[in-house]
């Protein structure tokens, strides 16, 4: 669905590339998260996708991207939109302001597309009800939440039904709630058949929800593979990435023998229960060895 072949790309004035000689290629239905320290290269990484980078942003791109079987450099941006959809970080970039309530913003794209009224009001309610969000229909989207305002943008996208997803920080400011609810909806969009690539600094998310996990710095793709895998590399903190906070309490476990040397260090909440639960760490079950006199 997804393919980078060498893909270096440089903002104007820069001296340095954002991107530097990136090759991946992501698969039809696959969630890949991105994450990496500020700087990395993670929003610029969606831009190139999208096509933004180079025709919003103009700099210079070298290398090739295709995207749902086109070169981006092939089509124009208004083209590539309806093929690949991008959700800034900031919500207020993306809400139009042409309309005036939450139920309108989601349809504007669709009336530019001339799409029939019936299909746009229940296209419109599916989504809104996908992103629990359908009890706001009818309020301005200035009046919301920062995070009610973000799952309006998200909706504003997934509307006109892209095969391609790109989210920059999705739940940024959204709480707990409102995180799972988005990342469930990502996560059944995605089985769809729709691909999502998204920039994500909640690792444990990351790892309930990811398919695979990419890690960024200096433009370079440094990490990729499965989630457990990579969310528990010791090379994250050098590269400016932190562990989930599982990982470093199984880590530190281990390091005063309440966790198997050979047990995977854990990335998620039930993962670590359950290691703990394990015979071989459980004080209960040891107890009786330690009584016996040997």
């Amino acid at each position: 669905m997804i393919q980078l072949r060498n893909v270096s790309y440089t903002y104007p004035e820069a001296t340095t590339p954002a991107l530097n000689g990136i090759s991946l290629d992501i698969a039809a239905g696959e969630v890949c998260a991105v994450i990496g320290p500020n700087g990395a290269g993670k929003s610029t990484l969606c831009y190139t996708i999208a096509g933004f980078a180079p025709y919003h942003f103009r700099g210079e791109l070298t290398g090739e991207v295709v995207v749902d079987g086109r070169r981006t450099v092939e089509h124009p941006l208004g083209e590539l939109v309806k093929h690949c959809g991008l959700v800034f970080h900031n919500p207020l970039n993306q809400i139009s302001g042409a309309r005036y309530t939450v139920r309108e913003e989601p349809a504007f794209g669709l009336e530019n597309l001339g799409m029939p009224r019936p299909y746009m009001q229940a296209r419109v309610n599916d989504v809104l009800e996908l992103l629990g969000i359908a009890a706001l229909a009818e309020r301005s989207p200035f009046e919301l939440s920062g995070g009610q305002q973000q799952r309006v943008a998200l909706a504003s996208i997934l509307v006109m039904g892209p095969r391609v997803l790109l989210l920059d920080e999705p739940t940024s400011q959204l709480d707990p709630h409102g995180t799972k609810e988005v990342f469930a909806a990502i996560k059944a969009l995605s089985q769809t058949g729709v691909t999502v690539v998204l920039i994500e600094h909640k690792p444990e998310l990351v790892a309930e929800f990811a398919d695979r996990v990419i890690v960024l710095h200096g433009g370079q793709v440094q990490l990729d593979g499965a989630p457990r895998a990579v969310l528990a590399d010791p090379r994250l903190p050098p590269l400016g990435v932190s562990v989930a906070r599982y990982t470093q309490l199984a880590h530190t476990a281990r390091e005063r023998g309440l966790w198997p040397a050979q047990a995977p260090l854990p990335v998620t909440l039930d993962e670590t229960v359950a290691g703990f639960e394990l015979p071989s760490i459980n004080p209960s079950s040891s107890r009786p060895a330690h009584g016996s006199g040997q």
